[in-house]
């Protein structure tokens, strides 16, 4: 199975834009960046991608793997 476009969370008109990697227009457009964030994990997840949640500057602040992450963070506990 091929992993599918990472889920961009960015600022909109209206709100708050979900958009696929390279996608111009939004899959889903929300009025708080929570309600986009669990719209992109929930679509991240079926598609085994990342979410990159951007922060109102447009510049990536955040994100998450959903995927085969080849470099996984390691748990020191």
């Amino acid at each position: 199975m091929s992993k599918g476009k990472n889920q961009h969370v960015v600022p909109h008109t209206d709100g708050w834009a979900v958009k696929g990697a390279g996608n111009s227009k939004a899959t889903k457009v929300t009025s708080t960046q929570a309600e986009a964030i669990k719209v992109a994990e929930n679509i991240a997840r079926n598609q085994k991608s990342d979410t990159k949640i951007h922060g109102t500057n447009g510049q990536i602040r955040a994100g998450n793997s959903y995927g085969n992450d080849p470099c996984p963070p390691k748990d020191i506990k």
